[in-house]
């Protein structure tokens, strides 16, 4: 593989990294933004958040929809996730990303934040790279 297709995947998968922080933000075109997450996931792919507890594992629509619900519903407002830091790494058709993000929003009127780490894995389709499984963990 050649430098140029190393970039060009690192590039491919940094756009799906934004899209799928970018889907955790309230307000206007919360939908849309959800919307476009779902095409980013192989429609089998698992999705799980551990966080101090028993794993809690979903499909990609049983993930989504009740994130729409609460970033549409307007008990969350001024909401958003980003990454802070992270790496990525490629060996032929599958990939990872390892990130530190962090989450801030008001919620039932309470502010808060927040920060983890997420785990997202790649495999390269004929579409071109979809996340086959994403994971969390927040910092308690």
């Amino acid at each position: 593989m050649s430098g140029d297709e190393r970039l060009d995947d690192h590039a491919e998968i940094g756009a799906v990294v934004r899209t799928f922080f970018a889907a955790f933000t309230s307000g206007p075109d919360s939908t849309a933004r959800l919307d476009a997450l779902r095409h980013v996931f192989l429609p089998e792919a698992v999705i799980v958040r551990t966080c101090g507890g028993p794993p809690a594992a979903w499909g990609v629509d049983d993930f989504i929809a009740p994130r729409q619900e609460l970033l549409a519903g307007g008990a969350l407002t001024d909401f958003r996730e980003w990454e802070v830091s992270g790496h990525t790494e490629v060996f032929g058709d599958i990939a990872h990303h390892f990130c530190s993000y962090a989450k801030a929003g008001v919620q039932d009127g309470v502010p808060f934040t927040g920060r983890g780490m997420k785990t997202l894995q790649f495999v390269r389709t004929p579409a071109g790279w979809r996340i086959s499984a994403a994971a969390w963990d927040d910092e308690r």
